[in-house]
């Protein structure tokens, strides 16, 4: 098995056929100019040595020096070991809330800035750990599966918006029922559940839902962000306020975070609440609180190491450079007694 960093280096062999016909062109030009001046046997007399096999091999090996050169620099890895890991951690599922609520700015620069920070401060500190995103309005979507590629879930993470979902609302009990599927149910990895939120425009959560995240022993922590106090959700355009969301009424909606149902879903499922608005804090609690977890085995894999190659090519094309300083455009002694080439022919 075999790969290159940059493939696009390859590209640059091009410039061998291009040196190859610049060359013919130049060799066809020579002999013109010869012919003009003077004939094939004054030619030989004048310049007895010269030798046009040894410039079609100096053509060679400058083309073998090009294309050693753009195969190190497209630098190729070939895999030559196979290595067993074996990872242990927990399974980590994000649910964050993506209603238009969660556009209030009484926590800077706003709700779900926030708690996508947060979100990535915890995936910041993990290690092995399996990681996946739920994001969810008046319904819940899947948004990336349970992986160790945390680069990429931070690529997700950074596109989660409030306009994802057309449907607005905060179903916190969609989000729970599709976070207790995402996780992998025949693997025995110790789980858990974060769910961000403001906790507000919701039914009671049915306690079948609190029920089923104690069942499959998910270790639940909700996260409220916002103010109990309350504020404006500001509509903006090009990055300014342009106005405020408004009700059916035409009144200014006042959305207010709803510490309570939050505290109550992580009661009733032996979980645990915290206050997302000091980042700082949250993240200490967070972290101590997955640090008590047990990690346990979720994946044994085996893998091609690749190993660089580049240094063979490099070599390769150094000793193509030191030959072609050396093969003089004049016959050797040695070689024209041997008359390999039929040099000597009358």
């Amino acid at each position: 098995m075999y790969q290159f960093d940059n493939p696009y280096f390859l590209y640059l062999t091009l410039i061998i056929p291009v040196v190859i016909i610049i060359n013919w062109f130049y060799m066809s030009w020579r002999k013109r100019i010869q012919k003009f001046f003077s004939n094939k046997e004054l030619l030989d007399h004048i310049s007895p040595n010269r030798s046009n096999f040894k410039l079609n091999l100096k053509l060679v090996f400058e083309s073998f020096i090009i294309l050693f050169l753009c195969i190190a620099l497209a630098n190729p890895k070939i895999g030559t070991e196979l290595k067993s890991i074996n990872r242990e951690g927990v399974d980590i599922v994000f649910a964050i809330d993506v209603s238009k609520s969660m556009l209030a700015e009484d926590v800077a620069p706003n709700r779900l800035i926030r708690s996508k920070r947060i979100v990535s401060e915890v995936i910041n500190s993990l290690s092995t750990d399996r990681v996946g995103i739920v994001a969810y309005a008046a319904q819940a979507i899947p948004q990336v599966p349970l992986t160790t590629d945390f680069a990429s879930v931070k690529n997700f993470l950074q596109i989660i918006d409030t306009d994802m979902l057309s449907s607005q609302g905060t179903s916190i009990d969609s989000a729970l029922n599709l976070s207790v599927n995402f996780f992998d149910q025949n693997s025995e990895t110790n789980r858990v559940l974060i769910l961000i939120s403001d906790g507000e425009d919701h039914d009671d959560i049915p306690d079948s839902i609190t029920n089923l995240i104690t069942e499959n022993n998910i270790n639940l922590i909700t996260i409220g962000v916002g103010q109990e106090a309350g504020t404006t959700i500001p509509i903006k355009i090009d990055g300014m306020v342009d106005s405020y969301k408004k009700d059916s009424n035409g009144e200014v909606v006042i959305t207010k975070r709803n510490s309570d149902i939050l505290l109550k879903i992580a009661d009733s499922s032996k979980g645990e609440y915290i206050d997302g608005n000091i980042t700082d804090e949250a993240l200490e609690i967070i972290k101590s609180k997955l640090d008590k977890i047990d990690k346990s085995e979720f994946e044994s894999s085996q893998f091609v190491e690749y190993k660089q190659q580049f240094q063979a090519f490099i070599l390769l094309s150094l000793l193509f450079i030191i030959s072609d300083i050396f093969i003089f455009q004049t016959k050797t002694k040695w070689i024209q007694n041997l008359n390999l080439f039929n040099e000597n022919e009358e």
